[in-house]
């Protein structure tokens, strides 16, 4: 079971252009982001804690790719939080899945996942998840019912942890 070429591609180009936002954004804490200004969230020189969604939180309907893009660029030891509410009868229930790679990333395979949090585990203060391989994609989805959620492209978002760059 091996890639296809437009496999191969795709994750070339995906890495290709995650290197070049990364890189592009080395200068913005000088305020080179018209569009964010000069504060962005993610600009300090120790880790950070960031919300998985911001106010949103871990909910069906979100679009968490376009979240992580906003968000970049993510930096070694920056920890993730997932907050979800418990399962109710008028809810539908989330979990989060560490995915093992981008073929498992695009199908929405469960199969080699890790599961980081249950259904219950996102309730309250929510669970941390601390970016530790860098420059290596961290491909994250929910797993209920057989990962309906990341099959319809919402809740699944990747970030490429880099070295934060000191002044």
């Amino acid at each position: 079971m091996g890639f296809t070429i437009a496999q191969g591609l795709m994750l070339v180009l995906l890495i290709a252009s995650t290197m070049a936002l990364s890189t592009a954004n080395k200068g913005w804490q000088f305020g080179n982001w018209p569009s964010r200004g000069p504060y962005h969230p993610n600009n300090t020189q120790t880790s950070n804690r960031i919300i998985v969604g911001d106010s949103y939180h871990w909910n069906y309907g979100f679009n968490y790719t376009e979240w992580a893009i906003k968000h970049g660029p993510f930096y070694l030891n920056d920890t993730l939080v997932f907050k979800y509410d418990p399962p109710t009868p008028n809810t539908y229930p989330h979990s989060v899945y560490l995915l093992p790679n981008l073929q498992s990333f695009i199908k929405c395979d469960l199969r080699n996942a890790q599961k980081l949090g249950n259904a219950t585990q996102g309730a309250g203060e929510g669970f941390e998840f601390v970016l530790k391989r860098p420059w290596q994609p961290h491909y994250f989805a929910c797993g209920e019912h057989n990962g309906i959620h990341c099959k319809n492209g919402t809740m699944k978002f990747f970030v490429m942890p880099i070295y934060r760059w000191y002044k």
